[in-house]
């Protein structure tokens, strides 16, 4: 039978097949193709938007994004505090160091506590929360606070953003607890663009609590080692406390990350200043990247001193004044930021992730968006 020359009785046969010279395709019926086509496409409408997935028992929440991993927050036990790991570009590129939870070849291994994203502080009367790590001795960790996750209070998924709020304690060495944080997440996409908006209220409890002017606190990232600065020398950083870490001299092959504030510094001048926004803009192959994060005038401290070091840490620290400017050789007077029992301050921050090498005219409008989106 030739294409065209079907009888009557021929076409109101069912659809069980279709010749085309000597070629037959298989053999399926109206009905069964529909039965195949239907869940996939069903399934495409429910992978697109934002989906954040709670999953208790692992100690996670994933969040998607048209059906690819973006980020997970984290809180297991070999942690002292939830943090945000891995972080993605929308291609899917990791921008994170690896380690201490899953150590990369060729990547530095200082500052095992520098995880992921996360928010603590170096002194909440008198306790280091940025230190603290497992991996730290006993006496250490006598003078350490832990952040524990509580619960998730509420989670949404969206078509362009999706929110997840979830509520923590700040426990203190004796694990008696001196703040309670709240803290809301929105999850934004779009093309070759990831963010978090974080917003954060702690309400200290039963005792007044003061965040001692510190060079420690409070939003950092860590990030991957192309993304660093490249450092022809080996440093030595000491925390408030007179701990010493040493990060080595490494091979600067592919490394290629560079820091800029919103008041036109660079590079390490960067570090101890104050500043709207700031990026760190580099490489990772062929993928041009550049992280941001952005502070809020409606924060404490606005606008916030930079914690941006070479070798990889990238942090905004509204709370520590003095502890910058000392090291400047500069005359300010100390924060030590108070609340009293049942106070409360609301913190906001939003983190960008591009794949691109973004311009200070973009950041500008991304600071100025931020400002009117987040109250």
């Amino acid at each position: 039978m030739s294409v065209g020359t079907a009888t009557d009785s021929q076409l109101q046969r069912p659809l069980v097949g279709i010749r085309f010279g000597n070629f037959t395709e298989a053999r399926l019926t109206l009905l069964s193709l529909l039965m195949v086509l239907l869940p996939l496409l069903v399934h495409a409408q429910t992978e697109k938007g934002v989906r954040v997935v709670p999953n208790e028992s692992a100690r996670r929440v994933d969040i998607i994004i048209d059906g690819q991993p973006f980020t997970s927050y984290i809180w297991p036990d070999t942690l002292m505090k939830p943090v945000f790991y891995p972080l993605r570009t929308d291609k899917g590129t990791v921008v994170t160091r690896g380690f201490p939870m899953d150590p990369r070849p060729g990547e530095r291994v200082d500052h095992p506590h520098q995880v992921g994203m996360w928010f603590n502080y170096g002194d909440v009367n008198g306790v280091d929360f940025w230190n603290n790590s497992t991996a730290r001795t006993a006496a250490e960790k006598a003078h350490m606070g832990t952040i524990v996750h509580r619960r998730i209070v509420s989670t949404k998924n969206g078509r362009n953003s999706g929110e997840l709020e979830v509520e923590s304690e700040w426990l203190m060495p004796d694990g008696s607890a001196s703040l309670r944080e709240n803290t809301r997440f929105i999850f934004r996409a779009g093309p070759g663009m990831r963010a978090i908006d974080r917003i954060t209220t702690l309400t200290a409890l039963n005792q007044k609590v003061v965040f001692k002017d510190s060079k420690e606190g409070v939003l950092g990232i860590r990030v991957r080692r192309e993304l660093e600065q490249p450092s022809t020398e080996s440093l030595v950083f000491t925390d408030d406390q007179g701990r010493p870490t040493s990060v080595p001299k490494m091979d600067n092959t592919g490394v290629t990350g560079l820091y800029r504030s919103s008041e036109g510094k660079t590079g390490d001048d960067v570090w101890g200043t104050r500043g709207r926004w700031t990026t760190l803009s580099g490489k990772v192959g062929s993928e041009a990247i550049t992280l941001a994060i952005i502070d809020h005038p409606g924060n404490v401290g606005f606008p916030t001193f930079w914690m941006a070091r070479g070798y990889g840490l990238f942090a905004a620290n509204p709370l520590g004044q003095k502890a910058y400017t000392a090291e400047k050789k500069e005359a300010i007077k100390e924060l030590n930021f108070t609340l009293e029992p049942k106070q409360a301050v609301t913190f906001r921050f939003r983190v960008l992730i591009l794949s691109e090498a973004a311009t200070p005219d973009q950041m500008e409008k991304q600071y100025e968006n931020f400002s009117v989106a987040v109250k």
